[in-house]
């Protein structure tokens, strides 16, 4: 057993180090003003409206199939209770400062889903493994984006009596994701240019084409956010201890006895490690953006989130190790 936990740590601490090192080099490029802040929201513009939608779009149509995937509709809900048992757990350890530091339960909530495990999908698995693994993505982010942008508003800011505003719901990526889910439960791919013909046409090669562009991409955006960042955590010590501990190691333990005794990975082992992966995810850089916009404390948020990343480039191949270590 304790070479299965080597082998798989070793391969996963690999994979992660690879996108960190894209991260890294992004960080270094903000720190000496080769990348601006404005380079960093065109960069984010580009890829959230266009590339984004481009890589779920052609990912959903040429990989989703219902008949041969009907445990589908999982991933949506199960991205709700990974979301829920951040916040019961967080909530249980902030209760006694509430409302105070409801931003905090944003950290242990909500993860970075999409801008850091599709690199690390990538480094971990290729070909039609990837293919599958993207899809597994896509349809859990299809359960967050709904709540992702509302909720990381209202808890990400100062104010205690803020609203959540539905207003943002409608982002690019999920009009994309609810499209391509349509188009494949309606089965009207061949009314799609270059979906008539195999190999793909123009159209559909174009989508394709855009959407490569969206990891490598995305992995940089991060990087870039992170490395605006001044560490300064001495006065948050605490708080970042109990944020950490409930979304890198509580809220992943409880996936992992969940999915152990369900047995999920005996049909679908590529899942159950995707499921893993995004439970240990470190939490999503958005409520960076969110609290600067909407006036939270960006400097306690920013400090403990690059915290928790230096953290998860250990704690996410623990728990890979882990899983495999039990399947």
């Amino acid at each position: 057993m304790f070479e299965i936990f080597t082998t798989a740590f070793s391969a996963t601490f690999l994979a992660i180090l690879q996108v960190f090192f894209i991260i890294i080099t992004a960080g270094v490029l903000v720190r000496v003003r080769i990348i601006t802040s404005d380079h960093i929201k065109s960069l984010t513009a580009v890829t959230v409206n266009v590339l984004l939608p481009c890589l779920i779009f052609s990912k959903i149509i040429s990989t989703f199939d219902p008949g041969s995937f009907h445990i589908w509709w999982i991933l949506p809900l199960t991205a709700l209770g990974q979301i829920v048992i951040g916040l019961l757990l967080g909530w249980l350890f902030f209760i006694r400062e509430m409302p105070a530091k409801k931003n905090m339960l944003a950290l242990t909530s909500l993860q970075n889903a999409g801008y850091l495990i599709l690199p690390m999908g990538r480094a971990l698995f290729h070909g039609e493994a990837f293919d599958k693994f993207a899809l597994y993505c896509f349809l859990y982010i299809l359960g967050m984006s709904p709540i992702l942008c509302p909720m990381g508003e209202y808890l990400s800011t100062s104010a205690e009596n803020e609203k959540i505003s539905f207003k943002v719901l409608l982002t690019p990526p999920l009009v994309a994701n609810v499209l391509a889910l349509l188009v494949v439960f309606t089965h009207s791919e061949r009314l799609i240019p270059g979906f008539l013909e195999k190999p793909a046409g123009a159209m559909a090669d174009s989508i394709a084409l855009l959407g490569q562009a969206a990891v490598p991409l995305a992995n940089f955006i991060l990087g870039a956010v992170l490395g605006s960042i001044t560490l300064r955590l001495k006065p948050y010590v605490f708080d970042a201890i109990r944020v950490m501990s409930v979304k890198l190691f509580l809220v992943p333990l409880f996936t992992v006895i969940i999915l152990y005794y369900i047995n999920l990975h005996a049909d679908y082992p590529i899942l159950a490690k995707f499921l893993i992966l995004q439970a240990a995810a470190a939490p999503a850089t958005g409520i960076i953006l969110q609290a600067k916009k909407y006036g939270g404390d960006i400097q306690k948020i920013s400090n403990i989130m690059l915290l928790s990343y230096m953290m998860c480039i250990i704690t996410m191949p623990f728990w890979m190790a882990v899983w495999r270590s039990l399947s």
